[in-house]
This record gives C-alpha cells, sequence and structure tokens, in this order.
C-alpha cells in the first residue's frame, strides 16, 4: 500500500520533476563524503597523496606506485578511500600477514592465508590535514575489518614521533620493529580486531 492510498483525507501531492540542467540533462551530483575501497584505477591519485606527505619527512615513500597498483589488485577490499565531492582526500592500504610480528617480507608480501592486516600507510592529503582526518578514517577501517572473516589483528610499524597518534586510535606498541627502511627505525603497534559474528549480523558486512 503506497503512503498517499493510506491517507485518504490529503490532498494529491504532486510532484515537481527533477531540475535538469540548461541543455535537458538531469544533473548529477557526487557525494559531499564517501568512503569505498580502492581499486587500481585510483592508483595514482594515492601515490600523489602519500608522495607529498612522504618525502618531504622521510625522504621515500612507503609504497612506490608499481607496490600500490600490486596490492590494489591483489586485495583491494584491505584498502580504504576518503572521497569528498569524488576527490580522493585519505586513504589507508594494507594487507594480510602470517606472522606473530612484521619483517622485512612484509613490505612486499600479502599472505592470504594469514589473520593479521598489515596497515602499510596512511596519508591525508595536505589541504585537509589538522582535521582530525587521519583518526576518523583508521575508526572507520577498523570497523570494515571487522566485516572481514580472516582479520583478527592489525598490526603496522611507525616512527616513534607517530606513536602517540596510533594509541589514540587504540593500537598499542609491542616494542621496537624488526623493519628497518635505511636510516629508519620503527616502533610496531598492534590493534585487535574483534566482534566478528556480530559485526556481521548487525551491519550487513
Amino acid at each position: 500500500m503506497s503512503a498517499l492510498s493510506a491517507l485518504p483525507f490529503l490532498k494529491p501531492v504532486h510532484l515537481r520533476p527533477p531540475r535538469s540542467s540548461p541543455g535537458g540533462q538531469r544533473r548529477h551530483t557526487l557525494p559531499a563524503s564517501e568512503f569505498r575501497c580502492l581499486g587500481p584505477e585510483d592508483a595514482v591519485s594515492v601515490f600523489e597523496i602519500e608522495r607529498e606527505a612522504f618525502i618531504s619527512v622521510s625522504g621515500d615513500c612507503p609504497l612506490h606506485l608499481d607496490e600500490i597498483r600490486h596490492f590494489l589488485n591483489l586485495c583491494p577490499e584491505l584498502s580504504l578511500g576518503w572521497f569528498e565531492e569524488g576527490r580522493l582526500v585519505a586513504f589507508i592500504i594494507g594487507s594480510l600477514w602470517d606472522q606473530e610480528r612484521l619483517s622485512q617480507a612484509a613490505l612486499t608480501l600479502h599472505k592470504p592465508q594469514g589473520s593479521a592486516v598489515h596497515i602499510h600507510v596512511l596519508a591525508v592529503h595536505r589541504t585537509v590535514r589538522q582535521q582530525g582526518k587521519g583518526s576518523i578514517l583508521m575508526w572507520r577501517y577498523l570497523q570494515h575489518l571487522r566485516c572481514l572473516p580472516s582479520a583478527r589483528r592489525a598490526l603496522l610499524m611507525c616512527e616513534p614521533f607517530l606513536v602517540p597518534f596510533y594509541q589514540k586510535c587504540g593500537f598499542q606498541a609491542l616494542g621496537p620493529c624488526e623493519v628497518t627502511v635505511g636510516d629508519l627505525a620503527f616502533v610496531e603497534m598492534q590493534h585487535a580486531v574483534r566482534g566478528h559474528a556480530f559485526m556481521r549480523r548487525n551491519s550487513g558486512c
């Protein structure tokens, strides 16, 4: 039963036709804000944000363009991008890992049978930094992981000055990371991913 037929005392409602552009075509607008998994077609946009965010700080990127394409082909479900009006403004890329702690091989490998999600990189576009987008995106990403049956925990490595940021996101420091990149040393951090069955029943995942 339609809403109008259920309310006989209301006058009929005459809906206006959708507005059209001057050329007669219906105008389509992009969503103001959207979170979605990334694909290989997003690799260049990802790399541009990452390069600007990291090269000025450490002189190198966690992932190069071919590595970004590699992970977005193998495991796009372990990525998450934040788009505003169709433009990528922040992203996370991850892959699966099958050992307790990260090793040098974790930088380039995806282990499909693994239960740990290795978060390779989180980056925010320079024009929208200092707005809390990094922590919001991480929260959304961790919620997303709870919808994936294989994910039991999230691992990442970061420079010591970033430890407080990730602690606020719920990560715990595991100590020095085995992985080194040039002269850089890292702290390894972990976040438990819980509530798989409950989240799948109640979130539509």
